[in-house]
C-alpha cells in the first residue's frame, strides 16, 4: 500500500510541475513570441491609452457611433461571464425582450429601410462579439450620418472600408468590426 501511495505521489508531483508550471510557462512565452498582440488581448490603444479590445465588444449608446450586438454576458459584455442567454425559442421572456429590442432599435433609427437585422436584435453565443454584420451596419448608418452631420454616403463608404471578408475565404460571414468602426468615425488611427 505504501509503495502504491509514494507512486502516485511521486506522479502528482511530476504532473503538476509538468503540466501545472513548466506547460504554461512554454506555452505563454512561444504566445508571447510568435503572437503578441493576440497573447496580450487584442488590446486596440489610442494615442497611447487602451481603448478596448478588437475581441471583446463592448457597449455604445450614443447615436453618432454604431452600436454591436446585445449582450447576455453577466450585466454586458462581461469578459469573465460570457454566454448566451440560453433562452429557447419558444421562451416567453425571449420573445418579449426581441420585441423590446426589435422596438428600441426602430425607435432610435426611424430612417433605416426595413427591419432591423437580426444581430442587431439577439445576443452571440459568447455574449461579448465585436462584430456586427455589413447588412446591420448599412443599416445602421442613417442614424450615424444624421448624427454626425455626414452625408450617407461617407458613412457607406466608411463602412465598406472596415468589412472584413470571410475568414481564408471561406470560413464564418463577412463582419465589420464594431470598435474600429467608430474609432475610425472618430478620425483616430489605432496603433
Amino acid at each position: 500500500m505504501i509503495k502504491h501511495l509514494s507512486v502516485a505521489l511521486r506522479v502528482t508531483i511530476v504532473s503538476i510541475v509538468l503540466l501545472g508550471l513548466i506547460y504554461p510557462f512554454v506555452m505563454t512565452g512561444l504566445a508571447q513570441a510568435i503572437f503578441p498582440r493576440q497573447a496580450n488581448g487584442s488590446l486596440v490603444t489610442v494615442n497611447g491609452k487602451v481603448v478596448g479590445s478588437a475581441i471583446i465588444g463592448q457597449l455604445w449608446t450614443k447615436p453618432q457611433y454604431f452600436h454591436g450586438r446585445p449582450s447576455a454576458a453577466g450585466k454586458g459584455y462581461d469578459p469573465t461571464a460570457t454566454g448566451g442567454s440560453n433562452l429557447g425559442p419558444t421562451s416567453k421572456k425571449l420573445i418579449v425582450s426581441t420585441k423590446t429590442t426589435i422596438a428600441q432599435l426602430e425607435k432610435e433609427n426611424p430612417d433605416a429601410n426595413g427591419p432591423p437585422p437580426m444581430d442587431l436584435v439577439t445576443s452571440s453565443g459568447s455574449g461579448i462579439d465585436p462584430d456586427i454584420s455589413p447588412e446591420a451596419a448599412y443599416w445602421e448608418a442613417p442614424r450615424v450620418a444624421k448624427a454626425r452631420h455626414m452625408s450617407i454616403a461617407a458613412v457607406n463608404a466608411l463602412v465598406a472600408a472596415h468589412v472584413d471578408g470571410r475568414t481564408f475565404g471561406f470560413l464564418g460571414e463577412p463582419r465589420v468590426n464594431v470598435l474600429e468602426l467608430n474609432l475610425a468615425l472618430d478620425g483616430l488611427k489605432p496603433q
